[in-house]
């Protein structure tokens, strides 16, 4: 960020913003390498703490501190790889744009807030990063401020995350006050007394707890804070691939870290449950109603990140996070090859497009890999991913595996309905002459797209993954057949754009009801918003009227005396000191008086 500011600044003028896109990939790349090489040595020699004080008083003690592990490592290559593969999609994207050495200065902030996130050690450096994180996506989302719809998403989007932000402070400011250290590790021993002890009371715990939950909550767009992510799809499409693979993560690893806190509260894990499935289940059943080829994405971020918290409330970490790193490769590869479709056609409605698959192979078969490896194909990630959370839900919660199941289903009638719609329909006016993507971006999706169908062999190699062959034989069946009757049905749907919206009221009622999101902005309005503009009103009124008017009869009566006073004004000083005495001659007297008495 610092090395692309003077073209950002427009400091440098001569030589074009070329060079902060090259800075940053190069910087980008060289974090790749090192976080590679870091990795590896983490895995011979064991995990190192590198922390720094940096407050003490009244026995509180906060440190700057990074926990290289081996998962927040991995989760760091992650980033840096997303990351890298962005910013190189961005220059074929963002090939005309005359502001893009601000945009990468704000990937490169937008890079450093992610890995923060990941490598933070304690609590109070993970709020600070997850700060940096809303800013950030305030900037990026509201890139192109010459619209007014980009100036109201990045708004939405920076408001929405504060209220999770706000929340997560509370409970922070009390770990504070009552752990004295807001270091995880320290965090989990406090955790531990208070178990045992009962220190503090159930509702303190469980308002600790909720709060810890609302911080991630709004990073992840899980209800009822997800329409931010819908929004923020008006900002530029690169920024879009790593907010929908990337930050989620980030939001949903800092849930991770603090998951040992949430024992405290049974009531906390059964809100994490109902948030999960309501946005699992919800975002898959908007999604496909969508006719924003972007929207209709970012609604199933939503859905796959309900199933990282169903994992979470459940207590399978491990799941969670491969599920986080399989879900966040295929879903950056979706939108790379969204975005290619929208670079070359200028259009997001999936309606005015079709026939790009042999225009586009590239992006057709980046499409196809990304698909599979978001849905339960044997053998790729997610497929793994959902067999094991469904043993582990069959001991536990039998209720949720339906919820797996279902999602995986909407997902994969989702993804062929677009592809049927995008890449196989009749070519349209805006799509007869379409060209494949320039190298910039095609290199970069390719290269995903093989990373997409290497995350088995990747997952193999971890030595803590439990093997795909621990996996039920049902479970692996209802993975399979949740997907074939997803993508059966996305096959035979009509598609015809003339008859959208169907002519009988109670379907038409339906797909409206979904289109809009079961009118949850418009029920924000009626209430929130509403009840906030009520109280500014009234407390409008009640300066204008009450305190505006006291203050000006105040006022008023201050100049009426001075009128009056000045009058009586002899211009002798003799007669001023005597008045002087005589006031200090009674007040001292009067204090006499009270002291005795």
């Amino acid at each position: 960020m610092l090395l692309a500011l003077p073209w950002a600044t427009g400091l440098v003028k001569r030589n074009g913003p070329r060079p902060a896109a090259y800075f940053n990939l190069l910087l980008t790349m060289a974090g790749v390498i090192h976080g590679s090489v870091l990795l590896s040595w983490v895995e011979q020699n064991g995990a190192v703490l590198l922390e720094w004080p940096w407050f003490n008083a009244a026995g509180l003690e906060l440190n700057i501190g990074f926990d290289l592990t081996l998962t927040n490592l991995a989760a760091l290559e992650f980033v840096t790889i997303m990351s890298l593969l962005g910013q190189f999609f961005a220059l074929g994207y963002l090939d005309k744009e005359w502001s893009l050495a601000r945009f990468y200065a704000l990937l490169g902030f937008f890079e450093g807030a992610m890995a923060g996130v990941v490598l933070s050690s304690n609590l109070f450096l993970s709020y600070f990063v997850l700060e940096m994180l809303t800013l950030s996506t305030y900037l990026l989302v509201g890139f192109w401020y010459a619209q007014p719809l980009v100036v109201t998403a990045a708004r939405d989007a920076f408001l929405t995350k504060r209220v999770g932000d706000v929340l997560l402070l509370m409970s922070l400011v009390a770990l504070s006050a009552w752990a004295g250290s807001l270091d995880f590790e320290d965090l989990y021993t406090w955790v531990g007394q208070v178990r045992v002890d009962g220190s503090i009371s159930p509702l303190l715990e469980t308002l600790i707890a909720l709060g810890l939950i609302a911080g991630p909550m709004g990073k992840c767009a899980q209800f009822p804070m997800h329409l931010w992510l819908d929004e923020a799809m008006e900002g530029p499409n690169p920024a879009s691939i790593l907010r929908n693979s990337a930050v989620v993560t980030c939001g949903a690893l800092v849930l991770l870290k603090v998951m040992p806190l949430l024992q405290l509260s049974p009531v906390a894990i059964d809100v994490l449950l109902i948030i999960g499935t309501i946005s699992a289940l919800g975002g898959a059943l908007v999604a496909i109603s969508q006719v924003d080829i972007k929207r209709a994405f970012s609604y199933g971020t939503t859905s796959y990140l309900g199933l990282v918290f169903i994992a979470i409330a459940m207590q399978q970490p491990v799941v969670a996070v491969l599920l986080l790193f399989a879900h966040g490769l295929a879903k950056a590869l979706i939108f790379m090859s969204v975005g290619s479709v929208i670079a070359t056609t200028n259009c997001q409605d999936i309606t005015e497009l079709g026939g790009l698959g042999p225009r586009m192979p590239a992006t057709t078969t980046s499409y196809l890999v990304a698909s599979a490896g978001l849905t339960g194909l044997l053998p790729l990630g997610c497929f793994w991913c959902f067999g094991l959370l469904i043993d582990g839900l069959n001991s536990s919660a039998p209720w949720l595996v339906p919820v797996v199941l279902i999602t995986n289903g909407l997902t994969a009638f989702n993804l062929v309905r677009v592809f049927r719609q995008v890449f196989l329909d009749t070519p349209h006016p805006k799509t007869r002459r379409t060209p494949e993507v320039n190298w910039f971006m095609a290199l970069p999706m390719v290269s995903l797209a093989v990373l997409v169908l290497l995350v088995p062999l990747v997952f193999r190699s971890i030595y803590s993954t439990p093997s795909l062959d621990t996996v039920s034989s049902s479970s692996v069946s209802l993975v399979v057949l949740s997907g074939a009757l997803g993508a059966l049905a996305g096959s035979l749907v009509p598609l015809d754009k003339f008859w959208s919206r169907s002519v009988l009221k109670p379907l038409r009622t339906v797909q409206d009801l979904l289109a809009y999101d079961f009118y949850t902005e418009r029920f924000y309005r009626s209430t929130i918003v509403a009840f906030v503009g009520f109280i500014a009103r009234m407390t409008d009124a009640f300066d204008r009227q009450v305190v505006n008017r006291l203050v000006n009869r105040i006022g008023s009566a201050s100049l009426v005396s001075a009128e009056g006073l000045k009058l009586a004004v002899s211009g002798q000083t003799q007669s001023y000191v005597l008045t002087v005495l005589l006031a200090i001659v009674l007040l001292l007297s009067g204090l006499i008086w009270w002291r005795v008495a």
